[in-house]
């Protein structure tokens, strides 16, 4: 259930307890409640508390329970984690391949799970980086929402059920909250809908910011839980008279109608069964003459068609004017332009009279792709004697679904002299643009940063313990975890599920690469132990809920040339996952496996919740000789051919493999540092700084919606 509080604890790792009402309640149960946090990997700052310190005994009692369940759902220890083999690892690897071959069939043939006496376990043996809870305040709470609808970048379905929440629960702050100008369209059509449906007396908001009738159409989509992106098509429900009353005013006064409508022409034909233009005709001519257009099929003069027909024909001089009156259509076709030859110079001039024109997150990914354009690829063979692989160009399609593909990269070569001054307007440009925002004085800036991408767009991100940019990189903790004393460190999967309308058989698998993205094994359901890696038993059904783990020993797979680890999630029974109550994934950091629970909640390092509308889906893959994790959170819509296992999928697990590793876009580091020669001063140290760009302090790649906010305007 969203609230201020959750959405508080999840983005801003605060608290907001309750005013103290009477005598403090004594200092055992706080003590007890700190320790109940600890377990679930949490740390209460000195601020918080001392001012939790203050609650009567009633008041701690009621808030700790509601902090401990909202904990617990973060980390995913809400559940009870029932496996087919309890003493996991250490039980799998004294079985025999027949032992577990035979449990499999029993379990397959009568759904019971295998008896076994579970052994007593050790403690954990770990020394565990626990996360650290502060103090908050209502200020910076109301800083908070107002950053969450200034969003520059798409909401995902966090983000937009944090802002529906918003919208209801604070309709008077609602004008003081909402930006003047909301420059990202699905974000400017999702508000709109919320304030269409609950306060429509707030909806001049939306109304002046309209531009085309296809900002109509993302409104109504919204309206009805549909993509604001438009990538897929969604129903739609019934129409109050007022409401589409108001639709019909705003496409009346916007131009090119029919041209517009044209982009989506059968999804406007089911709109207008819903609208009835015709009933409003004298009221609403060009809109009501713009839907008989689309139905009729009548042709209409298309802006794209133009486009195309003036690049097959060459004539630059009707081509340039055209493409300038629409500008970002302009930044976007660059690389199409210089390959057809079009003069750079023209270009640039076309640019220098539009560039304010272009939004800021296509002027950071025009100048990303030239960075790298002209660069020869170095060969990814590890190999001398195998060939090299070719780069890929890797595309993130629009949508609700996390998807991505990928093609060889054989684009014709561009001059670096041509790149470079492209790049360089592109940073003139954005320099000039962040020059005019607050000064940020002093400004450290962490190196770490270069491996965590911008996130331009989180539409199709799931809802995650902490959430980044898909591609980002960062490190795994054990190489700054203290040792205890063992040789290997493990890295451990899960994922925990409940039966859909039936029974729901879900699979987590790891596929094994070297480091020329070669096939080398996988661990799944039939394969539970290989490579010094261990399965904890396939378990597929769940009516009370199920779970199964992966041990992966980091050095010994790296002694064996594995490099790449793909974590797999699959329904082999074929509901998609949105279909269930419950599915999640993660995974943790052990040093001795054997020791403490199989799920232990402080060493949860990421806990992803898996809501797709799909069968298949790679949370994450693992690097283990840079001892990373590359986050891909990524869902493929398309069933297998065959069975629905990874063994049926490795062309695509590989493709994904080489796309997320060799991917180009845009880092924090690289957008943090315009913004500091724009308006700040470098230092070396963050204690010389007074704004501090960092993976752990100050502005962090976790801080999506400040970063969107104030850092993509």
């Amino acid at each position: 259930m969203t609230d201020q509080h959750d959405i508080y604890i999840r983005r801003k790792r605060a608290l907001l307890p309750p005013t103290a009402s009477g005598t403090p309640a004594a200092p055992p149960l706080l003590a007890t409640l700190h320790k109940n946090v600890q377990g679930l990997g949490f740390i209460f700052s000195e601020r918080l508390y001392a001012a939790l310190g203050q609650l009567t005994e009633q008041q701690l009692n009621q808030y700790g329970v509601t902090l401990v369940h909202q904990l617990k759902k973060a980390v995913g220890a809400h559940v009870h984690f029932r496996v087919m083999y309890p003493n996991f690892p250490q039980q799998v690897m004294e079985m025999s391949e027949a032992t577990l071959y035979a449990n499999a069939l029993h379990h397959y043939w009568t759904l019971k799970l295998p008896l076994h006496e579970v052994v007593k376990r050790p403690e954990l043996v770990q020394f565990v980086h626990l996360r650290p809870l502060d103090l908050g305040s209502t200020d910076e709470l109301m800083v908070l929402f107002e950053q969450l609808l200034k969003m520059q970048t798409a909401y995902g379905p966090t983000e937009q059920a944090d802002v529906a929440w918003i919208v209801k629960q604070y309709p008077h702050q609602l004008l003081a909250l909402l930006p003047e100008i909301q420059r990202c369209k699905e974000n400017l059509a999702f508000v709109g809908a919320q304030l269409l449906l609950h306060y429509p007396a707030h909806i001049d908001w939306f109304a002046r910011q309209i531009n085309t009738v296809t900002d109509v159409l993302r409104l109504m989509a919204c309206m009805f839980g549909g993509d604001a992106s438009l990538a897929t098509a969604g129903r739609l429900g019934p129409i109050k008279r007022w409401q589409r009353v108001h639709i019909l005013t705003w496409m009346e006064g916007q131009k090119n109608v029919a041209e517009d409508m044209l982009r989506y022409a059968e999804r406007w034909k089911r709109v207008g069964e819903r609208l009835h233009p015709g009933d409003y005709a004298k009221r609403f001519p060009n809109t009501a003459q713009a839907f008989a257009t689309i139905c009729s099929g009548a042709p209409v003069e298309r802006f794209s068609r133009e486009v195309e027909l003036l690049l097959l024909q060459a004539d630059w001089a009707k081509l340039m004017p055209l493409l300038a009156s629409r500008p970002g259509e302009l930044a976007r076709r660059l690389d199409t332009l210089l390959c057809r030859g079009v003069d750079p110079q023209t270009l640039l001039q076309a640019l220098d009279h539009k560039g304010s024109s272009i939004s800021t997150a296509v002027l950071l990914q025009v100048m990303t792709h030239f960075e790298h354009r002209a660069l020869k690829p170095p060969s990814q063979s590890a190999n001398a004697e195998l060939p090299t692989v070719k780069p890929l160009r890797v595309f993130f399609p629009k949508g609700q679904v996390a998807n991505v593909f990928a093609r060889i990269n054989d684009r014709p070569a561009l001059s670096v002299g041509v790149c470079e001054r492209i790049v360089e307007w592109c940073e003139h440009t954005l320099i000039a643009r962040f020059a005019k925002l607050a000064p940020l004085g002093t400004c450290y800036l962490d190196p770490q940063l270069k491996t965590y991408l911008v996130p331009f767009a989180q539409r199709s991100a799931s809802k995650a313990l902490r959430t980044l940019a898909r591609g980002s990189q960062f490190p795994l903790p054990f190489e700054t975890s203290k040792s205890s004393g063992h040789a290997d460190h493990t890295l451990r999967f899960f994922v925990w599920w409940k039966n859909g309308r039936s029974r729901t058989d879900i699979d987590l698998s790891a596929t094994l690469y070297d480091a020329d993205y070669g096939f080398v094994d996988t661990l799944a359901y039939y394969r539970l132990k290989t490579y010094g890696a261990h399965h904890s038993g396939d378990i597929v059904d769940a009516p009370n809920g199920a779970a199964e783990f992966i041990d992966i020993g980091v050095q010994t797979m790296r002694d064996r040339g594995v490099r790449y680890v793909v974590m797999s999630i699959s329904c082999y029974s074929g509901q998609p996952y949105i279909e269930l109550p419950e599915c999640f994934a993660g995974w943790m950091a052990r040093e001795a496996p054997n020791s403490g629970e199989v799920f232990e909640a402080k060493t949860v390092l990421d806990k992803i919740d898996i809501t797709s509308d799909t069968v298949f889906c790679i949370p994450a893959i693992f690097d283990l000789v840079t001892q990373r994790v590359i986050w891909a959170d990524i869902a493929l819509n398309t069933a297998p051919q065959f069975v629905n296992n990874v063994a049926n999928n490795l062309g695509g697990v590989s493709l994904m493999v080489r796309a997320m590793t060799q991917l180009k876009k845009t880092s924090l580091h690289r957008l943090f540092e315009l913004h500091i020669r724009a308006r700040g001063e470098r230092v070396l140290t963050a204690s010389q700084a007074q704004t501090v760009f960092a993976v752990h302090e100050g502005i962090t790649p976790f801080d999506a919606e400040l970063i969107g906010a104030e850092y993509l305007v």
